[in-house]
């Protein structure tokens, strides 16, 4: 079924942005679907068709080509108009079948219909009756005659189709050259198996090979690199890379050798030169004598010019070998120069005394890694019995330190709970001092008020005083034990000294009172600056310790926070009073 979208108005070609490819034109040439269009400047004569049911007849080939829209990507679908009113389906199957395999066709109730082919290139076969005038049957009414106009249509059908196509191209590009990348990728290396001591004893078998030294060298090195070496794994280690070391001198040996080759290689140049130097040397010596009167007259002008080039030539090439062969010699004289100015003459040995001593340093230092393999067995052994022995000292120490500890914070505690307590006991003392001495003086003040009342009252009677007096001796008394007061509160506590410290003790007071837990007397101070920077902290706290019914020093914290903080207790004083 042909559905009704098959024909998009305003359909935006752009959308195949959204496969990642740049769409292809089918009708560009070369690409394998349309076959090249004929040239331009070659009239096309287009021919009657006849059909069953009816004929069409080709335009005029003086006008200009029917014009045609953009062609979609993946069209295969074509717009025809200008049919006749009484051209049916099968008609129009009839005369577009020869384009190729319709797939289907929506006729419109007006004079047009789309037609969707099977494959893109029959779009251009449709196309090439654009322009015809189709005629049914042998009939010249206007109903049975039309011109037809054939385009390019849009479908969705026709871009999915396409789309798809295209995606599946570009899966096959991307397959392709991820083929083609694998393949010129240079091969990984072989994966580095994990340490474990069979490992490490065929590791070790390797690292004696020569052949797999390089291969072997390189998985050690991963090991160490990866962290392998530990306490129980360090011997192996040990051993494995002294056999590295001892590649060393296989290296050195190979170097030597391959020094000696290069030597005589140079010894064998340089006979091969001087060879062809006196080769040289006989030619030019040839040239020389065919150059003298005897032969040289004898020669035509051509050959004598010949001679004189080749001479020429070949005096050039053995100049240039001698000074090659003069430079080489002067290089050997050099290094026996530095070889006799050397510091140590034992330099000039024979071969096979430096292959003696070349054994003679390895079996040393075979010795030396030997006895050093021995101290590390010996130092193992040690510290195994010291941890053995250690094991249970550390763990009694442990819980005996942390008992230590835990005793002397609380001794810690103590203390100052002590400090604290005997602080509070003198205080109490001292009030309770204050207190019976207070006792004391206003027993002894009531009994001398009530010997001089009886005193007064006797002498009253005797000399008949009126009520007058008795009022003023009253009055005396009263004053005389205002005045004993004053007198007892100016010694238990020493008057101010001036306003400024009446106002600072309103202002700790207030600021006391607001702080109830009490607060230390450097964050005291700190408030007091504010107000007064030229206070002090131990003005203040003399201040402080000058009222003790208004200010109380009291003790908190355990150790390391304990601190010292003043309260504000002048109000418990009324309540006590």
């Amino acid at each position: 079924i042909f559905t009704d979208s098959i024909c998009v108005p305003g359909f935006d070609p752009s959308l195949s942005m959204m496969t990642g490819i740049t769409p292809i034109n089918p009708m560009i040439p070369g690409m394998g679907l349309v076959p090249p269009p004929p040239p331009t400047d070659v009239p096309v004569v287009k021919e009657i068709i006849h059909c069953k049911s009816c004929t069409l007849f080709p335009p005029n080939p003086n006008l200009p080509p029917p014009s045609t829209r953009e062609r979609p990507p993946g069209c295969k679908t074509v717009f025809v108009g200008g049919l006749p009113e009484n051209a049916t389906e099968e008609i129009i199957q009839e005369v577009f079948e020869q384009c190729g395999d319709i797939t289907a066709i929506r006729k419109s109730k007006k004079n047009f219909c789309h037609i969707r082919f099977a494959e893109e290139f029959m779009v251009d076969k449709a196309i090439y009756l654009s322009g015809y005038r189709m005629r049914l049957g042998s009939s010249t009414d206007k109903k049975d005659s039309g011109r037809l106009h054939v385009d390019f249509a849009q479908a969705r059908d026709d871009f999915y189709e396409w789309e798809c196509k295209q995606r599946m191209l570009a899966r096959e590009e991307r397959h392709r050259r991820k083929m083609e990348e694998d393949r010129l990728r240079p091969p990984s290396p072989p994966a580095i198996m994990h340490y474990s001591e069979h490992e490490a004893a065929l590791l070790a078998e390797k690292l004696k090979d020569d052949s797999k030294f390089s291969e072997a060298i390189t998985v050690l090195l991963t090991w160490i690199e990866r962290g392998e070496v530990n306490r129980r794994s360090a011997n192996q280690f040990y051993s494995m890379v002294q056999s590295a070391n001892s590649h060393v001198r296989r290296l050195m040996n190979e170097k030597a050798a391959h020094e000696q080759e290069m030597e005589q290689a140079k010894e064998s140049f340089k006979n091969a030169l001087t060879g062809i130097l006196t080769q040289f040397e006989q030619i030019v010596a040839v040239f020389n004598a065919s150059t003298r009167q005897k032969a040289w007259d004898h020669f035509s002008k051509a050959q004598r010019k010949n001679i004189d080039i080749w001479r020429k030539h070949s005096e050039e090439l053995r100049n240039a070998h001698s000074e090659q062969l003069m430079g080489i010699r002067r290089e050997e004289e050099m290094e026996m120069s530095d070889d006799d100015s050397g510091d140590n003459p034992s330099k000039k040995l024979r071969v096979d005394d430096s292959a003696l001593a070349a054994q003679a340093y390895a079996l040393k230092e075979e010795n030396d890694s030997l006895r050093w393999q021995l101290d590390a067995y010996r130092n193992e052994v040690e510290l195994l019995k010291q941890e053995k022995g250690q094991l249970f000292r550390t763990e009694e120490s442990l819980t005996k330190d942390q008992q230590l500890q835990f005793l002397q914070q609380t001794m810690q505690g103590m203390q100052q709970q002590l400090l604290s307590i005997q602080e509070e006991l003198n205080n109490k003392k001292s009030e309770l001092e204050q207190a019976k001495e207070e006792q004391t003086h206003t027993q002894a003040m009531l009994k001398v008020l009530q010997e001089q009342l009886k005193s007064a009252k006797e002498l009253a009677e005797i000399n008949g005083h009126d009520e007058s007096q008795a009022n003023e001796i009253n009055v005396l008394t009263v004053a005389l034990v205002n005045q004993d007061r004053e007198k007892n509160s100016e010694k238990r506590s020493p008057g101010l000294k001036s306003e400024k410290e009446a106002l600072l003790i309103g202002i700790i007071s207030t600021f006391l009172h607001v702080h109830p837990f009490g607060a230390n007397i450097e964050y005291l101070w700190s408030y007091m600056q504010q107000l007064d920077s030229r206070i002090s902290a131990n003005e203040i706290e003399m201040l402080l310790m000058r009222l003790p019914r208004m200010f109380k020093q009291e003790f908190t914290g355990v150790g390391a926070t304990l601190e010292k903080r003043w309260k504000f207790c002048a109000f418990e004083g009324i309540k006590t009073v």
